[in-house]
């Protein structure tokens, strides 16, 4: 007779955590889907970004050759700028809601590592007593805009997740409190822009995420205080402030650089002077490469060149605002919103600054300003809003 069957021994084991499959990060490997999903967005980045093109070549040509015997010098590195922009916008295009949330903690860890590491002897760059650049190699990098994009990550994950709870003060203080400490490591370098910069996405995402309006009233007021501490605590921010009351003053001085940014403006008329034609990109108007590009802009192209600019970035604005309105996941709403948010506020916030409308600070124009890291920035926040675009069906 066999003998009685056995039964099997009871193994216990601790369960295993199902391992993450990296193609959840990916929607779809289809670059025309995501240009389907909304050409209105792109294509306005895209006629900015040709427009940038021109003015680049059109404002360094002289300065190129002055500096480095090549008058294409300038325009021959915005390419690639603008090519490294293209390659990040076309992956960030493809990435899942799954691979966007996951992305917000690594990608603040890598901006505040870039940050410090300009402290360090031998890669960080002081220019005109600030540092703020980090140099690797032949790459010039502004760890400023990074550390704008990984903060509208980060408080998209944040406020999405404790959505419901940010009326208790436990919940909002935290935002607050790494957002400052950003912008106090922004203003060590001293960037005082950039913090500025953090700070209007902090409370534009809390608005829209909820937070009580009593609240951010109190908040606001605490760091406008601070913002003023910071701006008188320096010498040369009371004469930025000086020359925007009134910049005649100061016409050698702090006042000069807003002075040739008027002239500009009148000399260009209605309609402009013409392309090319420009006389204050001539070594007299100061970062007309960069942060007064606008400047020359209405110089060639007139009121009409600089209306054409405001209209492609508010294009940007309302279908970024559609985008994060067509969400159904908190999280995806809140990224569209601040993604649109950091590309609308510092456009206008420049273009205010070049026409007199609020004190000079150091901010580029996106997609118009000389500048790698501004270009990859700003294209990857346009690759995001149409993988958020496409997956919420917007056209």
């Amino acid at each position: 007779m066999p003998s009685a069957a056995r039964s099997n021994p009871i193994i216990l084991t601790t369960p295993r955590r199902p391992a993450v499959d990296p193609r959840q990060w990916l929607e779809t490997f289809e670059i025309g889907a995501a240009l389907r999903a909304d050409p209105w967005l792109w294509g306005s980045a895209a006629a900015l970004i040709l427009l940038g093109l021109m003015m680049v070549l059109n404002t360094t040509y002289f300065m190129g050759l002055e500096k480095h015997g090549n008058p294409f010098y300038f325009f021959e590195r915005q390419l690639i700028n603008l090519a490294a922009g293209l390659a990040v916008m076309t992956l960030a295009a493809q990435l899942s809601l799954r691979g966007l949330r996951d992305l917000a903690l690594p990608l603040m860890a890598v901006a505040v590592i870039v940050s410090i590491a300009v402290w360090f002897p031998g890669l960080g760059i002081v220019r005109g007593g600030a540092r703020r650049w980090l140099r690797i190699g032949p790459v010039l990098i502004e760890p400023s805009e990074t550390l704008k994009i990984a903060t509208v990550f980060f408080l998209a994950r944040y406020l999405s997740r404790y959505q419901d709870k940010l009326n208790t003060p436990k919940f909002l203080l935290a935002p607050f409190a790494v957002i400052g400490m950003l912008a106090a490591m922004l203003l060590k370098q001293p960037d005082f822009g950039a913090a500025v910069m953090l700070t209007l996405l902090l409370f534009t995402m809390l608005f829209a995420a909820g937070a009580a309006l009593k609240h951010l009233g109190i908040a606001g007021a605490a760091a406008l205080l601070g913002l003023a501490v910071q701006a008188g605590h320096r010498a040369y921010r009371m004469r930025r402030l000086s020359a925007f009351l009134n910049p005649w003053q100061t016409a050698r001085g702090s006042g000069f650089q807003l002075i040739q940014s008027f002239i500009a403006f009148g000399a260009g008329g209605g309609w402009g002077v013409g392309l090319g034609a420009s006389r204050q990109k001539m070594f007299y108007l100061p970062q007309a490469h960069n942060d007064f590009v606008f400047a020359v802009i209405g110089e060639e192209f007139g009121v009409a060149g600089a209306m054409v600019v405001i209209a492609l970035f508010s294009v940007i604005l309302i279908r970024g605002m559609r985008v994060a309105r067509g969400q159904s996941d908190p999280f995806g709403s809140l990224l569209a919103l601040g993604l649109t948010a950091l590309i609308s506020l510092q456009a206008f916030v420049n273009m205010a600054v070049v026409t007199g409308l609020v004190p000079t600070k150091g901010l580029p124009l996106p997609f118009l300003s000389y500048g790698g890291t501004s270009m990859v920035v700003s294209l990857a926040a346009i690759g995001v809003l149409m993988a958020l675009g496409r997956r919420s069906g917007i056209r």
